[in-house]
């Protein structure tokens, strides 16, 4: 909420399906995604979120976020169910526990350059793995936005867009560079036009 404020979006939390007619998009943060998918469904929201998403609204998921808008998940508990809408396979935990966090730069061509990149990272951005996903397969009309550059994970899909809806493995939030939420800002302009 903090980085969409600072960009000068206004937020509203959404934790009642009454409360997503007030919206014009939606970010899914980060997570567990077990627990979401449960708290999504106790509160009554899996059916109007998912009817949302097919109608076009924006979302953007970091994270748990991406993992809720998976239609596939490779690892996922027998009762984990996911809100869909991109047509990708996600491995949750992929990178490991929380001891095995990580951060790295990425280039990501949509967002470099922009005036608001922290000094010395106009080409690329920190992104914070932490118990991150990843994409094992993907739907023709997905489009591959960042990868893992180095280590073992080399060549991992980690930032994608299908049509109105944009997910990241990572947490943009917590570096303080607020481009991957420019864009998505950018996303929501053009879709409401």
């Amino acid at each position: 909420m903090h980085a969409l404020s600072t960009l000068g979006a206004q937020v509203i939390g959404v934790r009642r399906a009454h409360e997503l007619d007030d919206v014009d998009a939606l970010v899914i943060p980060g997570g567990e995604s077990t627990t979401m998918d449960k708290l999504v469904r106790a509160f009554d929201l899996q059916e109007p979120l998912r009817k949302r998403i097919a109608d076009g609204m924006p979302v953007y998921g970091s994270c748990a976020g991406m993992i809720m808008l998976a239609d596939r998940i490779a690892d996922a508990r027998p009762d984990q169910d996911t809100l869909g809408g991109l047509d990708i396979t996600v491995r949750r935990n992929a990178f490991g526990r929380q001891v095995d966090s990580f951060e790295e730069d990425l280039h990501i061509p949509r967002i470099a350059g922009q005036t608001t990149a922290p000094e010395g990272h106009a080409q690329t951005f920190k992104a914070v793995f932490i118990r991150a996903p990843w994409v094992e397969q993907m739907g023709a009309g997905i489009e591959v936005l960042a990868t893992v550059e180095t280590g073992p994970a080399r060549g991992r899909v980690v930032a994608i867009q299908q049509g109105n809806l944009l997910a990241t493995s990572f947490h943009p939030e917590v570096t303080g560079d607020h481009r991957i939420h420019g864009y998505f800002m950018q996303m929501v302009r053009t879709a409401l036009r």
